[in-house]
């Protein structure tokens, strides 16, 4: 069973990381997320304005994406909606996935700075 949360999304089920991943494979979309963490909660209008070779419904679908991942989570804001990233998918997909795979390959290279370092 899969917990749900407004912020976090699905939080126990590894298969929900199959949307993060998808929504991440996307250059396009990479840029999306990239265009939040330098001004987060940025209106449809700005964003296309940070990507004029695309259309407006380009955007807007890269967005849909994003949204179903809850990579973004959008808020209306008078007439318009402002769109925030949400990086806790990311981490939790680091944690689950990149960390548990990178950790021996660190130890093993830390462990080997030192051996060396104790040698000369």
């Amino acid at each position: 069973m899969t917990k749900q949360s407004p912020i976090v999304g699905n939080v126990s089920s590894d298969g929900a990381f199959d949307v993060v991943f998808k929504a991440l494979a996307d250059p396009t979309r990479r840029a999306l997320l990239d265009a939040l963490v330098v001004a987060d909660g940025q209106s449809l209008s700005g964003l296309c304005d940070r990507f004029p070779e695309m259309t407006r419904f380009g955007v807007m679908k890269h967005l849909a994406v994003l949204a179903s991942a809850n990579l973004v989570i959008t808020q209306r804001d008078g007439r318009s909606k402002r769109h925030f990233l949400n990086a806790v998918p990311i981490q939790q997909l680091a944690d689950r996935w990149i960390g548990k795979y990178a950790q021996p390959f660190t130890r093993s290279l830390v462990d080997l700075k030192h051996a060396v370092e104790q040698t000369a």
